[in-house]
Parts: structure tokens; sequence; C-alpha cells
């Protein structure tokens, strides 16, 4: 029974480092219409500015912010100058993406080196709190509860607020929205500012969970891809369910069938498309 409880307890505050990395990455398809191959790369750089931060001031508190507006600041250079240019074209969105992604990786390894680094974080998050036998890592609490905090405000700023009206437009139709009035320019800028603030925050909390290494970007990259491909696009309430679902089976797949690893993740990635193409809570059309 313990290891059946530990696993969900570490399936589910992955799947919570999941969701900051996916959930920007949703709104980011589901507004944009941008397959974004570099998103990974905002999580990586969202770690190794929060290192820089630390050696620099010695605060963890301030290294969360910080980087995650950082590398905000980056993506909002990128869709403006880049993206914007390229219009709807899929094929250019994914060879720049993939462009940028690699750019960014080899000056990740050129300025910090290829070690692998810890994020170390306060000690008041870094006990595990017991109960019995069982051991539960207070840091990863601290990851459930910031995911937890970042999809509540989320969904109020989406279901009760002008803005979200706005962007929840933009995802319907965006071409109807823009019929109407709506400037879904900026709708889309400030959707990719978030993802890139959201990844990179995720980067920040996972540093101390996963490290900091190059190559974590194009690792982190599919999972995130599986939770919006699940859950479906633009749908805040998909991101949260198919971080879950990705975050425990990856989880209990890697524990129970590790030779096997991703065959027990992707195969009932495929079998939800098989019945849902457009994902658990994707809409039609």
């Amino acid at each position: 029974m313990n290891f059946w409880i530990i696993q969900t307890f570490n399936g589910i505050s992955y799947g919570a480092l999941l969701f900051l990395l996916a959930s920007g990455l949703s709104l980011i398809f589901g507004v944009m219409r941008i397959v974004n191959l570099s998103h990974g790369s905002y999580f990586l750089l969202g770690g190794y500015f929060a290192l820089t931060v630390m050696n620099l001031t010695g605060s963890w508190l301030l290294a969360l912010p910080v980087s995650a507006l950082a590398v905000a600041v980056i993506g909002i250079l990128i869709e403006r100058v880049f993206l914007r240019r390229l219009g709807f074209d899929p094929l250019r969105q994914v060879l720049l993406t993939v462009g940028f992604a690699l750019l960014f990786q080899q000056a990740a390894l050129d300025i910090w080196g290829g070690d692998n680094m810890d994020i170390k974080v306060p000690a008041a998050l870094d006990w595990s709190l017991q109960r019995g036998t069982l051991f539960f890592p207070v840091y990863r609490m601290f990851m459930i509860a910031t995911a937890a905090c970042v999809g509540i405000a989320l969904w109020l700023v989406i279901e009760t607020t002008r803005l979200g009206a706005v962007v929840r437009a933009a995802v319907d139709d965006a071409e109807m929205a823009r019929g109407i009035g709506i400037d879904t320019s900026k709708v889309s800028l400030s959707i990719f500012a978030l993802g890139a603030f959201l990844a990179a925050l995720g980067g920040v909390v996972g540093g101390a969970f996963i490290g900091v290494y190059p190559g974590l970007d194009f690792e982190i990259l599919p999972l995130s891809f599986a939770v919006v491909i699940i859950g479906g696009l633009g749908s805040l309430r998909g991101a949260v369910v198919g971080s879950l679902i990705v975050g425990l089976i990856d989880n209990f797949g890697k524990a129970l069938f590790p030779e096997i690893a991703y065959f027990t993740l992707y195969a009932p990635m495929a079998l939800i498309l098989a019945v849902k193409p457009t994902g658990l809570f994707g809409r039609e059309g």
C-alpha cells in the first residue's frame, strides 16, 4: 500500500510541474495556433536564470519572479519580432521555433556549462513530513500548491473577467473575434508572454526537483505536448486533467514497467485521440 501512496503522490507532484509548463503551451496553441517547439527552452532558461539570480543575490524567493519575468520578455521579443511576421504558416512556425530551441540550448551550454545543477531551496521547504512509515517531501507539496494557485488564478481570469472572455473568444474562433473588433494581436502577445512566464516559473520550481542541465528542454517538451494533446487545445481544464494523467502514468510506468515506460505513456494518449481526436476537453470544429 505504501508503494501506491508514494507513487501517487510523486505522480501528482510531477503533474503539477507539467501543468505550469503545459497550461501556457495549451493557451498558445488555442489562441495563436502556433506550434511552439521552443517552449521547453523557456523552462530551461527559467532554471538557469534562477541559478544566476541566486548566485548574485542569494535569494531563492527573488529568483522566482525575476527569472519568470526575464523569460517572458524574451517570449515577447520572439513573438513580436519573428513569429508575428510569419503569419499562420505551420511549417515556418515549426522551423523557426526549432531553430530558437537549438540556439537557446547552445547558448545555455556556452554560458552555464554542461554540468547538472540543482537549485537549492530554503530550509523551510527542504524537509519531509512523516506519517507512519511514509515520508512526504514538503517541497513537492509546495509544487502542488503552486500549481493549484496558478490554476485557480488562471481560471478566475479566464472565466470571470472581460479579459478572459476575450481570450475565450479568440480560442473559439479567432477570425470571428477579429470581426467583432477584438485586437487578437494584443491577445496573442499577452498569451505568448504568459506562456513563457509560466514555463520559466516551472523551470525555477522544477530546478530543485529534477535539476537543470542541457537537454532538459527537449526531455520535458514531449511530455508537455502530451498534456496538451490529451487535454485539448486551449482548454485550462484539459491542461489540469492532462497534467495529472501524464504525471501519474509516467511515474507509475517508470516504476512498474521501466523497459516500456514510453509505451505506457503514449499508448493511452493514442487511445484517447482515437476516441476523441480533439482531446478530452477540446472543442470540435
